[in-house]
């Protein structure tokens, strides 16, 4: 009689996870709120550790907090980066089309395609860059909800460096001067110098 036996390396049981949520993370809505987040049990506000600066983040540190006085104080922060180049006007147009045109739209009117005029599936219209509001607020003010989001708006801070959240200001802030025909061209020279 012969009997015949073979191994096999298929393993049928998966063992235990360690650490299950590291393993198997759950996946979530690029553009959920968090609180539907928190409802469902994960824990992620959007926002970098506080305190934390990203490495080779050279710029003046913005020191206001995500409060009201903090909102109210920024429109005393300047910019301190220096007029773009033409090199670095066409870096941020890239990074507001990116990050920004999305639902700001590509002529800064509010009208991108996560909104399409109210035919999007965004649930609320994106501020219109070209209103006279947006027009006369500050840079500061802009640089502080790009940081810590805004309404319906999330932060940024994770996704744009303070080099690049200031460079889309510039630009944003030189196309509403050129809708009323009051702006220079981006200089035309090239610069090393970032700012960094």
């Amino acid at each position: 009689m012969t009997v015949l036996v073979s191994c096999s390396k298929v393993r049928r049981n998966t063992g235990r996870a360690y650490m299950p949520d590291m393993a198997y993370s759950r996946a979530y809505e690029t553009y959920a709120s968090t609180d539907a987040l928190q409802k469902k049990g994960v824990h992620y506000n959007a926002m970098p550790v506080e305190g934390t600066i990203a490495r080779g983040d050279t710029l003046a540190v913005y020191l206001n907090k995500n409060d009201s006085a903090g909102y109210a104080n920024s429109k005393n922060f300047a910019n301190p980066l220096p007029a773009l180049t033409a090199i670095q006007f066409k870096e941020a147009t890239r990074l507001y089309l990116i990050y920004c045109g999305i639902c700001h739209g590509e002529k800064l009117d509010g009208n991108g395609p996560l909104w399409k005029g109210g035919d999007g599936p965004f649930p609320a219209a994106p501020k219109n860059f070209m209103a006279d509001d947006m027009k006369t607020m500050a840079e500061g003010t802009m640089f502080h909800s790009v940081t810590y989001g805004k309404n319906l708006m999330g932060s940024y801070a994770s996704q744009l460096s303070t080099e690049q959240r200031w460079m889309v200001i510039h630009y944003i802030k030189e196309k509403q001067a050129a809708s009323a025909g009051t702006t220079a061209a981006p200089a035309a020279k090239d610069s090393t110098k970032t700012g960094q």
